[in-house]
């Protein structure tokens, strides 16, 4: 007996004990729709996926070349084709994960509309977000077990005995789409409180992995804009805390943090630490600032400052009233960052970077597992990166460090399309395709992901149809460009009707209507013709 057959036994059985009242309910369309069915509520969700992240991450500490990968979503129809797309073409969702970027909700899922990434959006769009996503994966799942049910079906009305034990061990076997999403929270949306309510509404949703940052709430900036501002690290600790308690009191006690510094990128203060001793988390945490040595008849009215050391020091104060760093403790900021967040809470970390540059990351991991040995990372593997740019650049400048001659080469014009089928050009392509390799194994990376790519995919699409089809090519431009290519390709989307349920419904009418039922998919559905 299969997993499958057995079902539909255990719920016979259910049925004989109700007795005749249960005439019409068919056990094996039961055993279907509860397989279709197979998550009830996000917190089953949100258990299932912990599970699957927390064996990935061990698997990542034996084994550095098992990363794992996600594209960032804003909508659930797009974490739906992901996910199929996946499915298709490499046969499982293994280590394959989906991000929910702040910034696309801030851009495109507010009631404001489009809004820079500063926290402006409103914060129960995020839980909305997760809810939809595996709303459309486990519609997804629905739908592909509705085929093979059909094929089941098909198999045993042509008495196909060998088809009909291969359909069910697809059904007894199936892999659901519902996979990991890392949410971000942005920087917690006000005080700890807030950022547990919020992170409650989003475990509740379904989510994980929450990711949050070190950022003052009300300053947020977008990780690769300027001005950003961050927080002593006592207050990022209490968010930390509170994510991990709201983990906790929803049941999810794998539950994933994943503690984000924007120290490198960030020059500014909104307060100082509250230091006890010297050396103390506080105390590390103020030597970073821009102070100036002063003696007491040097104070100026309202001015601030520290006692280190018997001398009084000054921290330059903007007219904004926050702190500056000094230049160039960048780095070690995010050291300190990425050990303190993980000492107290933190499972995985994430650093902002400027660029995606090996050997940079690599030098901040290396300090962190002088004290964490497992230490791993989140990276973004951002679009605000010129990445043509960067790692042309990088490879100018390794060809530079093995003495190659570059004279035909202009660096400040590495872009340049006339570069494209160079040696440098080459390399440089080479470098991004094994980035993502790369940084697992040198730089402690255990998930790449993009923040925003079908944001830009859904632009550049759009664009391609758009510029054609109002142009002389009209519907040649559409069935060319997107029909032709969907149904040569395999793409799900060409029978639209199928894809929003339209076959489901119909054999739920069958369940439900038995030989009544008005069926939508009969032979004058013009989606026979694909």
């Amino acid at each position: 007996m299969t997993a499958y057959n057995d079902d539909i036994e255990a719920i016979r059985a259910l049925k004989e004990q109700q007795g005749s009242s249960w005439d019409a309910i068919n056990p094996e369309y039961v055993a279907r729709m509860r397989a279709q069915n197979r998550f009830k509520t996000g917190l089953e969700i949100a258990q299932y996926t912990a599970d699957i992240m927390r064996a990935d991450m061990a698997e990542y500490d034996s084994d550095s070349s098992v990363y794992t990968q996600s594209l960032g979503v804003w909508h659930g129809f797009i974490g739906q084709q992901k996910l199929i797309s996946i499915k298709k073409h490499l046969k499982t969702t293994n280590k394959r994960y989906l991000y929910l970027s702040g910034w696309m909700v801030a851009a495109l899922r507010s009631e404001f509309g489009p809004l820079p990434d500063q926290s402006m959006h409103e914060k129960t769009a995020v839980p909305a977000l997760i809810e939809e996503l595996y709303t459309f994966l486990r519609q997804a799942d629905s739908r592909e077990l509705d085929l093979l049910f059909t094929k089941l079906d098909d198999a045993r009305l042509a008495g196909d005995e060998t088809a009909v034990e291969f359909i069910q061990s697809q059904i007894d076997t199936y892999e659901t789409h519902v996979v990991p999403i890392i949410a971000d929270i942005d920087a917690g949306f006000g005080n700890p409180e807030a950022t547990y309510l919020l992170a409650k509404k989003m475990i509740e949703a379904g989510a994980c992995a929450i990711q949050i940052e070190n950022q003052v709430s009300d300053e947020k900036q977008c990780g690769h804009q300027d001005g950003k501002v961050t927080v002593p690290h006592e207050d990022f600790l209490a968010k930390i805390a509170a994510v991990r308690y709201a983990f906790l009191e929803l049941g999810i006690d794998n539950g994933v943090i994943v503690a984000r510094t924007d120290s490198l990128g960030a020059g500014l203060t909104q307060k100082l630490a509250v230091t006890a001793q010297p050396g103390d988390l506080g105390d590390q945490y103020n030597a970073f600032l821009d102070v100036e040595e002063i003696s007491e008849d040097e104070l100026g009215n309202g001015d601030v400052v520290i006692k280190r050391d018997g001398k009084l020091l000054r921290p330059k104060r903007l007219a904004s009233n926050l702190y500056q760093f000094r230049k160039g403790t960048g780095e070690a900021r995010c050291v300190l960052d990425c050990i303190t967040s993980l000492q107290n809470g933190a499972d995985l970390l994430w650093i902002e970077t400027e660029k995606p540059h090996v050997a940079q990351i690599a030098g901040m991991v290396d300090e962190i597992r002088k004290v964490i040995p497992n230490a791993k990372l989140v990276y973004n593997n951002s679009p605000s990166f010129n990445w043509t740019l960067n790692f042309r650049q990088q490879a100018y400048d390794a060809l530079v460090e093995q003495g190659a001659d570059v004279s035909a080469y202009n660096r400040d014009e590495l872009m340049s399309v006339e570069y494209d089928e160079t040696e440098l050009g080459r390399l440089a392509d080479e470098k991004i395709r094994s980035f993502q390799k790369d940084g697992s194994a040198r730089a402690g990376i255990f998930h790449h992901l993009i923040t925003l790519p079908t944001y830009h995919t859904a632009a550049l699409s759009t664009d391609d149809l758009a510029k054609d089809y109002f142009a002389e090519e009209g519907m040649l431009a559409y069935v060319k460009g997107v029909q032709r290519r969907e149904i040569r390709e395999g793409i799900a989307t060409v029978k639209h009707q199928n894809m929003a349920g339209s076959d489901i419904g119909d054999n739920h009418k069958e369940y439900f209507a038995g030989d009544a039922a008005l069926k939508a998919g009969g032979k004058d559905n013009t989606m026979n013709q694909f």
